[in-house]
């Protein structure tokens, strides 16, 4: 607390004045580490048809989930056992949680729209994002970074994931023409 205080060039006393301890102060730096790394444009702009819409969220969160920085917070998450479910929690909330409920307001709207039949969309939001999240694209980037950020591959990857959830969310015949 002591190099915080110093860092900040305010008192101790002042830092205990925002956070009881030093773990509410890890927790409320780890949440905003969290909220910097998702991209603000994941949603910003994004138009044009349920196929283009879906491709520009799926390719950003496939991005984000491959940046360096962004895997060594989940690493951590993942390796830190004394406090693991306070951080899995702080993680979850200011990461996955907060850009799963996004992409629920963007699969209500395009329910809203009949572009797509999507009855379900906190479920179907969940299982957009496990699609990317669940990209071998991130454990290939472990071992060679250049194949796991090729565009090609992220675009190859992107696109047949968000064909096959139009075509479990009302094909063709909903989305107003062929998925890519």
């Amino acid at each position: 607390m002591d190099k915080v205080a110093q860092r900040a060039k305010i008192s101790k006393l002042s830092i205990y004045r925002h956070f009881e301890n030093k773990e509410a102060l890890f927790g409320a730096s780890f949440a905003a580490r969290c909220q910097q790394l998702i991209p603000q444009a994941l949603f910003e702009g994004v138009d044009g048809s349920a196929e283009d819409q879906l491709m520009a969220v799926g390719s950003s969160l496939l991005r984000t989930l491959l940046r360096p920085d962004v895997r060594s917070v989940e690493a951590m998450v993942m390796a830190d056992v004394t406090s693991q479910k306070s951080l899995s929690k702080l993680h979850y909330e200011a990461g996955p949680a907060h850009i799963i409920a996004q992409i629920e307001a963007l699969l209500r709207q395009l329910h809203a729209k009949a572009v797509l039949n999507v009855p379900d969309p906190l479920r179907s939001a969940r299982l957009f994002a496990a699609l990317f999240k669940g990209s071998d694209l991130l454990i290939i980037a472990r071992f060679d970074e250049a194949r796991a950020g090729d565009r090609d591959e992220i675009e190859s990857y992107c696109r047949s994931a968000v064909a096959m959830f139009i075509a479990a969310h009302g094909g063709s015949d909903h989305a107003g023409g062929q998925p890519g």
